[in-house]
This record gives structure tokens, sequence and C-alpha cells, in this order.
């Protein structure tokens, strides 16, 4: 019989737990994305990408991303001090999973049944 992650009686250590608690939230995908696809972003830049992220919420959620090792924050000793956010190799290893889950919720929202 194989056992499932339903099945699962480890559910507080479950990996798939896991994953959601660190990419969850209303947030952690679009500051994902945004820097995906645009490389290093600087707060402000990845503020007005993401839109509607509220300051506390932002900075919080990239400091989650940053301890969790999917985002890495660049600071330049610059004047005025340059800080960029940009994704590291763990998040490039996720985006493929990502973009399959994208499509799975695709298809499910154009009502496409799966067997």
């Amino acid at each position: 019989m194989i056992e499932t992650h339903y099945d699962c009686p480890c559910l507080e250590s479950c990996p798939l737990n896991y994953a959601m608690s660190v990419i969850g939230g209303k947030w952690k995908m679009q500051i994902i994305c945004a820097l995906n696809n645009k490389g290093s972003l600087r707060y402000n830049e990845l503020k007005r990408r993401v839109g509607g992220v509220s300051n506390t919420v932002l900075a919080s959620s990239l400091r989650e991303l940053e301890d969790a090792g999917l985002v890495v924050r660049t600071e330049y000793l610059e004047v005025p001090v340059r800080v960029e956010y940009s994704t590291t190799e763990t998040c490039d290893k996720l985006m493929p999973i990502l973009d399959d889950l994208s499509q799975w919720a695709e298809a499910l929202m154009k009502g496409e049944k799966t067997k």
C-alpha cells in the first residue's frame, strides 16, 4: 500500500505543509514572480510591480523569503545606500514547479476536469 500525504502521520513535519508555509501568503507569489521576471529590483520598484502591498507586509514577506533562502538582499555601500533584491538558485529551482502548478490551476479556472 502506498502512503499518500493525506494519510501522512507527520502532518506537522510534512514537506508539502512546509513548502506552503514558505511560499504561501497573499503576496509572496507576486514577489517571487516579479523578481524572477525582472531580475534584481530595488525595494520601491518591487513595491510598484507588486502593487497594493503595504510597506510593512512587503518588508516582512521579503524577510521571510530571505530567511527561507529564496530571495537575497544585496546592499551596495553607496551614498545613499542602494539595496536590491533578487531570487536565489533555490528559488530558480522552484520556478518550474510553480509553472506546472500555474498550468494546473489555469485548467481548473477554465473548468477543465482532471481525472
